[in-house]
């Protein structure tokens, strides 16, 4: 492979500081994943190697970030060195902002997968985020229904899980029904406190802005106007799943997500099954699909979800 040279020219001092990082830590990064070596003099980076131009690229895509208000950190640098092998543009996917949070941290996908994800919800009145955990599937979803109820384009969001561990029968849990079903949408709860803070969370509880029960207590209602969020569906039956989705009414929009990886539901039969073949041609429904790629926590969680798909692949469920 021959050696090729490039030489690219940051605008500001700024803007260097930050494509730096700490002792060229960010820089560094980039140096390590291409076979190309990186010099810094000034505001000019040249590069030297057989891979110059992808890193080149990498630290063209970084700049454009920068640019755009963001800041790098290292698993912000590490994402981009893939995009660009995937022939990804870092600096469409990093910049797309959902919404900033209370405390001004701004809610962005960080991976090809996400920014696809969070298309298809904007595009779709149905959309199923399945993948493994990990990937922001409820996470992003709960974004995106505050944004909605912050724009007025709804009433209010709706937050529904399937609760397979107690059978569907939460009578023996103390409490009232917010306490039963507390345990199996905490990880909503939790993504919708970061986004608004505990204190806006409990009035919009308060209020009847946001409601949340157990799938099994869906039955019978339409639900206009509305966010809703149906999480670990992979634990539906088939006929809860049509059930669900029979509920959506005028001016709703609907965020289903599933990790196909771990159905609990008895006799394992999900109603995530079969369900792109039976749904795929209708015109407002749509499917992402998300990778161990697309896992967004320590990279170890990466590293055991392509363990596990190896071994099923190997040796079948």
């Amino acid at each position: 492979m021959s050696s090729t040279s490039v030489k690219i020219q940051v605008p500001d001092n700024q803007l260097m500081a930050g494509l730096l990082g700490e002792r060229d830590q960010y820089l560094r990064v980039v140096e390590d994943a291409f076979d190309a070596d990186v010099h810094v003099r000034g505001n000019e980076i040249s590069l030297d190697g057989p891979q110059a131009d992808e890193a080149a690229q990498v630290i063209e895509e970084l700049v454009l970030v920068l640019q755009r208000g963001e800041s790098l950190e290292q698993a912000v640098v590490r994402r981009s060195i893939d995009m660009v092998r995937d022939d990804e543009r870092p600096s469409e996917i990093l910049t797309d902002r959902v919404l900033t949070t209370y405390r001004g941290k701004p809610v962005r996908p960080k991976t090809a997968g996400q920014k696809r994800y969070l298309d298809a919800i904007r595009a779709n009145m149905v959309t199923f985020g399945v993948g493994p955990a990990g990937t922001g599937k409820s996470w992003l979803a709960v974004a995106c229904a505050v944004r909605a109820l912050q724009n007025k384009e709804v009433e209010r969001i709706l937050l529904t899980r399937p609760a397979v561990e107690a059978g569907e029968r939460l009578g023996y849990l103390p409490g009232d029904l917010m306490s039963k079903v507390d345990p199996y949408l905490r990880p909503l709860y939790d993504a919708l406190q970061d986004m608004v803070g505990a204190d806006n969370m409990t009035k919009l509880f308060e209020r009847n802005v946001v409601e949340v029960a157990p799938l099994a207590f869906m039955r019978g209602r339409t639900l206009n106007d509305s966010f809703i969020i149906l999480d670990e569906a992979q634990n539906t039956t088939p006929q809860q799943m049509m059930m669900f989705l029979t509920r959506i009414g005028f001016n709703s929009q609907a965020v289903v997500t599933g990790d196909r990886t771990q159905v609990d539901v008895a006799g394992g039969r999900s109603g995530l099954a079969n369900l792109e073949e039976i749904l795929g041609e209708i015109e407002g429904v749509g499917f992402v699909h998300l990778r161990s790629t697309d896992v967004v926590r320590h990279r170890i969680v990466q590293d055991i979800v392509d363990a596990y798909a190896r071994h099923e692949a190997e040796h079948g469920r």
